[in-house]
């Protein structure tokens, strides 16, 4: 993809932690990147998906992530984190990572990562609501973030608090 084809993006500075000996970061921190990325991405559309799932609203488990590694992060390095929801299924998304060093076009790399709705319960796949459809869709589709006060049961549960 293009970094175009992306509309959110967040800056990350790579760690010593995320490194090997060599100062390069090592292929099981692109996940955390991978988290961070879907955290914020999340966050900018006003949910939060660390309380959302407390709540009994929507969970997700990763069912495949494949990363492809170009070129190397380095440490102290400012990176990109690019990130879509590049499909909705029934009970899929699929989001999509592009790193890049800041400022740069050059792809260091992508991961594409699939997430199913599941219910702990009954431990079987749950449908993604209509909310979060509607909300991330429009979002991919104009780079506008709608209000939550559009979405109240979504607002409730990312506002949940565990007493």
């Amino acid at each position: 993809m293009a970094k175009s084809d992306f509309r959110f993006m967040t800056p990350v500075r790579v760690r010593w932690m995320e490194c090997d000996a060599q100062g390069i970061v090592y292929n099981g921190a692109y996940l955390g990147y991978l988290e961070i990325g879907q955290a914020e991405y999340y966050r900018n559309l006003g949910i939060a998906i660390y309380v959302i799932p407390q709540s009994g609203y929507f969970d997700s488990v990763v069912v495949k992530s494949t990363q492809e590694f170009k070129a190397p992060a380095k440490v102290d390095e400012m990176i990109e984190l690019h990130v879509r929801v590049s499909s909705i299924g029934k009970t899929s998304l699929t989001l999509n990572l592009e790193i890049y060093p800041e400022g740069s076009d050059r792809l260091l790399t992508a991961i594409e990562t699939v997430y199913v709705g599941y219910d702990a319960t009954t431990e079987s796949s749950k449908p993604v609501p209509g909310d979060i459809r509607q909300l991330v869709t429009h979002f991919e589709e104009t780079g506008e973030v709608l209000p939550m006060d559009r979405f109240p049961d979504l607002a409730k549960a990312t506002s949940f608090k565990r007493k």
